[in-house]
């Protein structure tokens, strides 16, 4: 999994993060809002460790902004605040668990395994074959077929196919998909990209939602 932990008590994130490492995770550990803002809207991560406190501003308002602009990305808060008005707070702003410190860290990684499987449907398992109905998409051979025919397509439809079937059921928003697949390119890319990829796999798997942006139905 990719993670990023934010977190500004220096003992605690150094340890945060060398736990996560040990556990086969890869880290971006960052301390302040400003930092986490600008890595979880440019980078794709798969769950988010946040506490509430920092430095320059408030991680509840970072949860409220971070959902507001359509990000879906798991978020396990961990925090000292241990009241049940700052648990409920969390939870309805769009935290998908609440831990309170001090915690184990063995029950940190279990918690952060469920967000994820809750979200994915698969967690951190390594698999990597995606299948949506009769298309399969294998991650590690970089192949797709439809009814066990190849389908042919290029490195960027691959990539937006990949990230609509791993996150089945879930609305990718347009911001998420062009960080994932078109990092460098413009809006209406995003959308030629799509048409083509539609017309190769054909019709019935992939629903646009209005303003929002696509997602692909089990």
């Amino acid at each position: 999994m990719k993670v990023c932990l934010i977190e500004d008590d220096l003992e605690l994130g150094r340890a945060l993060q060398s736990a996560l490492q040990d556990a086969g995770h890869q880290v971006v550990w960052v301390r302040r809002v400003a930092d986490a803002l600008h890595w979880v809207r440019e980078e794709r991560f798969d769950a988010v460790l946040l506490d509430l406190g920092l430095p320059d501003g408030s991680g509840l308002d970072l949860m409220r902004k971070l959902r507001a602009e359509g990000a879906t990305v798991p978020i396990l808060v961990i925090t000292a605040r241990e009241s049940l008005e700052d648990r409920l707070s969390g939870l309805d702003l769009g935290a998908d668990d609440y831990l309170v410190k001090p915690f184990a860290v063995s029950e940190m990684l279990a918690r952060l395994r469920a967000v994820v499987r809750r979200s994915t449907g698969r967690g951190d398992s390594g698999e990597t074959a995606w299948k949506a109905r009769d298309l399969q998409l294998d991650d590690k051979m970089m192949t797709v077929t439809r009814a066990g025919a190849p389908v042919a397509l290029s490195p960027t439809e691959f990539a937006l196919l990949h990230a609509l079937m791993r996150y089945q059921d879930r609305v990718l928003t347009r911001r998420e998909l062009e960080a994932r697949a078109l990092p460098h390119s413009d809006g209406p890319a995003l959308d030629v990209h799509m048409s083509n990829l539609r017309r190769k796999i054909g019709d019935g798997y992939i629903r646009t939602v209005r303003g929002v942006g696509y997602v692909m139905e089990r």
